[in-house]
């Protein structure tokens, strides 16, 4: 299969772009011609596994955003997310709060470098790669990173939130 090369322009989000220089992060960004919004788009277009893809989901507990950091060959299971929590009740979040409390659309939702101080979960199952990839801003940009680097400077709390199969 041929993947779609890169373009030239890298450049981040710029919220996420200030962050990486806050955090004194130097990554390469890939923008790529076509949108890696899904996780199997993004794996395709990087060639890597689907669950080397970072996805960077936001729900709602108890009425405040959280982030679940999930790899991209599994799904949350949004009862041990509320069990983590101590939560009465956990949703997915709308779009409206996805980018009042992150500063990003669905589909570019980076791990860090929110508008918001918002709690991050990361699932365990990330530690399973030496690098995983993820949205750097926008539905077109993907960046490369350890696991534990990345949840560190998300700032995570690493769990087990992860849909088993029946």
């Amino acid at each position: 299969m041929v993947y779609p090369t890169p373009t030239p322009d890298t450049a981040a989000h710029p919220r996420f772009a200030d962050a990486l220089l806050e955090l004194g992060l130097d990554v390469e960004v890939r923008r790529f011609p076509d949108a890696t919004r899904t996780a199997a788009e993004a794996a395709a277009a990087i060639g890597c596994e689907l669950s080397q893809i970072v996805k960077s989901l936001v729900f709602e507990a108890d009425g405040q955003p959280v982030v679940v950091l999930m790899d991209g060959a599994s799904r949350v299971d949004v009862e041990l997310v509320r069990h983590e929590l101590g939560a009465g009740s956990v949703r997915r979040a709308n779009a409206a709060l996805v980018r009042e409390a992150t500063g990003y659309a669905i589909g570019g939702v980076p791990p860090f470098g929110h508008r918001t101080r918002t709690r991050v979960l990361a699932d365990r199952r990330l530690l399973d790669h030496k690098t995983v990839w993820a949205a750097a801003g926008d539905p077109h940009t993907v960046f490369p990173l350890d696991p534990k680097t990345l949840i560190a400077h998300a700032d995570g709390t690493l769990v087990d939130v992860r849909e088993r199969s029946a």
